[in-house]
């Protein structure tokens, strides 16, 4: 075996040494880490089912909380015995199968930092991942949704300088399989990760297509954790059912899969997101949770009144991810027999929860409120003033969950923190008199396509590398199902290729298909502002007249 050398892990977090004695003074902060999380859970709730879910080989599976320690323990020896060391990155990218959780809580176990992926990345992006994490290794299934991921980690390896290694839930083929990993000797005992170190570097999406890195430690986000399950009254009887690949922030911990498993509930795993497959497990479950993004509500509003499973045991729908509109949101409890309960919050910190018990009106009218009282929110002006309760501005934030900082990115920590630790999110919100957030939309450049965030100057790139291309915008346009889709508006140069030839270029090229524009528009010039920049507004104002696409 060969162990490779890798970059050191950046462990600076950016909390003041007062902020940090503040919020653990005052009860946010433990000394619990991740590494020590499933073992404990394992003695405390032992043959109590942890995860029901496919498999890779698509088998439905059952693990009890012991079982799954056990597993974890033994893939985190294969692990170390390839050479993954404490520190090191590994691009976990899993679709919901139980490997998943088993492989996340073995790299905790040993000490290593799951970097975390999605199933619809593609070379562009893990590619990226793994050279700017410099991954030690990276864990794929071999095949899901028609999809070969070994070819993927072929790409990745034939591309990378310090190439990681490969481990495949299911066949491996050339490269190592899980099953193989589980094989090796008991780990060695490594050094204990501090509560207050990096525990995991999740993805953000970025204006440029270039995705940043987010550390989250041990004490913020079990914090964050254990106040969603408050919140959202997880406990041993809640059954949770998980249709969002698990790798998103939110059905990983609002409360998520981590809450449910902290509390000693038990995570339902989804092999699709359909109302058909959703409905069978809620009846043959008894799921009591379910969180969703606002395009699969309205599916399962429209499958509702025509199914014939009993969903009755639903108590809580959740919807996050993009905003959800009123008239949708009114839709949930006469139609679904649960309660719905709102969810805005973000990879980087903050998260905002209607409560349970929160008037009607609030629950469908507002995206919730902070769930600590140390969350600070400003909501401020173009020129960081603040303005008035009720009027719309930018969304700042700072608290005992929100980031500090991105992984290694100090130019761009410089203007995504003010000086004094505020995280400038992005978003445009107003805040109601009782302090819940209604969101209004996006400040960037950044299309929101139903809970997946897609970089326009990232699209328009790739469509600049096509011979035919001569100048290309990327706008968002509203969409009653998703919220917004993409639309990119081409002046060509030469003969003028058809849309398809454009999306299939693209695709082409490496990038996942929810970044692949939605529509294309032939324009003869853009609109431009008075300074000469095109004019994106304008182009958004002339999706709602009649263009002539292909």
């Amino acid at each position: 075996m060969t162990t490779s050398v890798r970059a050191p892990l950046e462990t600076t977090t950016g909390y003041p040494a007062e902020i940090v004695a503040r919020y653990r003074a005052a009860g946010y902060w433990t000394d619990e880490t991740f590494q020590q999380f499933l073992g404990a859970r394992a003695e405390r709730f032992g043959d109590a089912i942890a995860v029901t879910g496919p498999d890779a080989s698509g088998t439905d599976r059952a693990i009890t909380y012991r079982e799954l320690s056990d597993r974890a323990d033994r893939l985190a020896a294969g692990l170390q015995s390839s050479g993954v060391q404490p520190g090191d990155r590994v691009v976990v990218q899993l679709p919901n199968i139980v490997e998943y959780v088993e492989v996340i809580f073995a790299v905790f176990r040993l000490g290593a930092l799951p970097v975390f992926a999605l199933p619809a990345h593609r070379s562009q992006e893990i590619s990226y991942f793994c050279s700017f994490a410099d991954a030690a290794a990276y864990v794929v299934t071999d095949t899901h949704a028609g999809f070969d991921y070994r070819t993927l980690a072929r790409d990745v390896v034939a591309s990378a300088e310090n190439p990681p290694r490969v481990f495949v839930a299911g066949d491996a083929e050339e490269f190592t399989s899980l099953d193989e990993l589980r094989s090796a000797d008991p780990i060695s005992d490594e050094p204990a990760a501090g509560p207050e170190s990096v525990a995991f570097l999740q993805l953000s999406g970025g204006t440029t297509g270039v995705s940043k890195l987010i550390p989250r430690t041990h004490t913020d986000y079990l914090y964050s954790v254990r106040e969603s399950d408050r919140i959202c009254g997880i406990d041993e009887n809640t059954r949770l059912l998980v249709v969002l690949p698990a790798a998103h922030n939110f059905p990983m911990s609002s409360p998520g899969i981590l809450g449910v498993l902290h509390a000693g509930g038990r995570v339902v795993l989804a092999p699709d997101p359909s109302p058909d497959t959703a409905f069978a497990l809620i009846e043959r479950e008894g799921v009591t949770i379910a969180s969703l993004v606002p395009p699969l509500a309205l599916a399962w509003l429209s499958a509702a009144a025509r199914t014939e499973r009993d969903i009755s045991s639903l108590e809580v729908l959740q919807v996050g991810g993009a905003k959800f509109s009123a008239e949708a949101a009114k839709r949930v409890r006469p139609e679904l027999g649960c309660t719905l309960q709102q969810v805005f919050g973000m990879a980087e910190g903050l998260v905002n929860y209607t409560r349970l018990d929160d008037p009607e009106d609030t629950i469908v009218t507002t995206q919730g409120r902070p769930i600590s009282p140390d969350d600070e929110v400003r909501v401020v002006d173009d020129h960081g003033e603040p303005v008035p309760s009720g009027t719309s501005g930018h969304l700042l934030t700072r608290g005992p969950y929100t980031i500090r900082g991105y992984y290694r990115a100090p130019e761009h920590n410089s203007t995504a923190f003010t000086e004094d630790g505020f995280y400038r999110t992005g978003d445009i919100v107003r805040l109601t008199d009782d302090g819940y957030l209604v969101v209004e939309g996006r400040a960037k450049d950044q299309i929101n396509r139903g809970g997946e965030k897609v970089a326009a100057e990232e699209v328009e790139n790739h469509l600049l590398a096509h011979p035919a291309v001569a100048d290309v915008a990327v706008v968002s346009m509203p969409d009653q199902y998703l919220g917004e889709r993409s639309c990119a508006f081409v002046v060509v140069q030469g003969e003028q290729p058809k849309a398809v030839e454009l999306k299939k270029f693209v695709r082409g090229r490496g990038l996942a298909d929810y970044k692949v524009p939605d529509k294309v528009v032939f324009v003869d010039e853009f609109p431009v502002t008075g300074v000469g920049k095109i004019s994106k507004s304008e182009l958004r104002r002339a999706l709602e007249k009649t263009f002539v696409t292909s």
